[in-house]
């Protein structure tokens, strides 16, 4: 009976994780470094506007004249953050798991394959016959927030962790929403949400919250 009763809580939950400050680092901060355009440092933790953050990436991308590949270049040296696939192994042997991010599959693959090969939902970039990226196509605005929706409507009960404003969204949707080494101006917004500084902090958060969704 305990056997069945732990499985049952597994295949109930989904743990939806933010990809970019959660389990890997800033693809567009490492990006920034190695160009020097400081401008392209700036991502949803200081922008909450993301359509706004995106318009001045492309911008400078266009200016510099850097193409995807330079990119991808650079996200072939990255790694994922200390102690994230050791996080995401605990993880995954008590919720099912599901990636939600902003990113785009152009960027984030090799850094999907590192981690495993979780499920992944993000976006797409456009790219002309020059590699040059020329937009930027969103699976659905407000996406993650629209993912956990989705997964309600199936009767899942989701625990959600995010770092940035694109995440609050999703993390208010959710039947509980974490914060994991978030900026202070997101902490300061958004006091609703319990604030993790590493991960032993978020599996002790991700616990409380299934004992709680479960009356224990």
């Amino acid at each position: 009976m305990a056997f069945f009763i732990k499985w049952r809580e597994i295949y109930l939950i989904i743990a939806a994780l933010d990809l970019e400050g959660v389990l890997v680092p800033e693809i567009w901060i490492n990006f920034a470094e190695f160009t020097g355009i400081n401008e392209l440092r700036a991502t949803t933790r200081d922008v909450p506007d993301y359509n706004l953050l995106m318009q001045q990436r492309l911008r400078l991308l266009r200016e510099n004249k850097l193409g995807l590949a330079d990119i991808q270049n650079v996200i072939a040296q990255m790694r994922p953050l200390p102690g994230a696939l050791d996080f995401l192994t605990w993880l995954r042997q008590r919720f099912q798991v599901v990636i939600l991010s902003d990113t785009f599959y152009e960027f984030a693959m090799p850094l999907i394959k590192q981690l495993g090969w979780p499920i992944l939902l993000c976006h797409r970039l456009a790219v002309d016959e020059h590699g040059m990226v020329s937009d930027y196509i969103l699976r659905q605005a407000d996406g993650k927030r629209q993912c956990i929706k989705a997964f309600h409507s199936l009767n899942f009960k989701v625990i959600a962790a995010g770092d940035s404003y694109n995440d609050t969204t999703m993390l208010a949707e959710a039947d509980a929403g974490i914060l994991f080494r978030p900026p202070q101006n997101v902490i300061d917004e958004f006091p609703q949400f319990p604030v993790t500084r590493d991960y032993n902090e978020l599996e002790y958060a991700f616990t409380r919250a299934r004992n709680e969704m479960n009356g224990m």
